[in-house]
């Protein structure tokens, strides 16, 4: 008796909470570890879950989470393009951050001026996002920008390269700052911005 041939379902894309790059206690005391108990452990494993949930549901067919933030809509890209962010702002950070190279120096002050005026401008962006988002610094036409995205939004679905993401949703600070976003970006800025990893993302 001949034997029907099963066909083989393609197995979904499935997430998995990142590693932080450092340890929780790392960036402390400008982001505590109880932050990051919370940041990581909770809110960006959340969006990990729910995605893999919708993934199913869907039937969602991507091979990278990149490549699903660019394709998908709705709640699947909220979920999904908040786990990318996030895995992105963790090593936007970094317990060694500060200043920049002389080689990113001076693109930073080819493209603002000079690095006090980008930092002006980074920390502008972010404390004048209203409600929940994102501060980034983005490489566009060959020229660093800045630029601030909302929600889940994030520059990598329009195509565009980021060099460095400050979160500036209300998780992100609340527990070490309470309502001032103003203290928070500049703390992150002055002294945890991760600019070797920056400097990897210029094209």
């Amino acid at each position: 008796m001949a034997h029907a041939t099963a066909l083989k379902k393609s197995p979904h894309l499935h997430l998995e909470l990142p590693r932080l790059p450092y340890a929780e206690d790392a960036l402390a005391p400008i982001i505590s570890a109880e932050t990051l108990q919370f940041h990581h452990g909770k809110h960006h494993r959340k969006y990990i879950e729910t995605a893999n949930q919708l993934i199913e549901k869907e039937h969602a067919d991507a091979r990278s989470l990149e490549e699903l933030v660019r394709s998908a809509s709705g709640k699947l890209f909220n979920n999904a393009a908040q786990a990318w962010n996030h895995d992105f702002y963790w090593h936007s950070l970094s317990p060694k951050g500060g200043k920049p190279s002389a080689a990113m120096r001076h693109h930073l002050e080819r493209d603002f001026g000079s690095y006090e005026k980008f930092v002006d401008k980074f920390a502008a962006v972010a404390n004048g996002q209203f409600g929940s988002g994102w501060a980034w610094l983005v490489e566009k036409d060959g020229k660093l920008e800045v630029m601030a995205t909302a929600n889940a939004e994030t520059p990598m679905k329009q195509g565009i390269p980021c060099l460095l993401a400050l979160d500036v949703w209300e998780h992100a600070y609340y527990i070490d700052y309470r309502n001032q976003r103003e203290r928070y970006t500049q703390a992150v800025i002055e002294k945890l911005l991760n600019w070797e990893f920056a400097e990897k993302n210029l094209g």
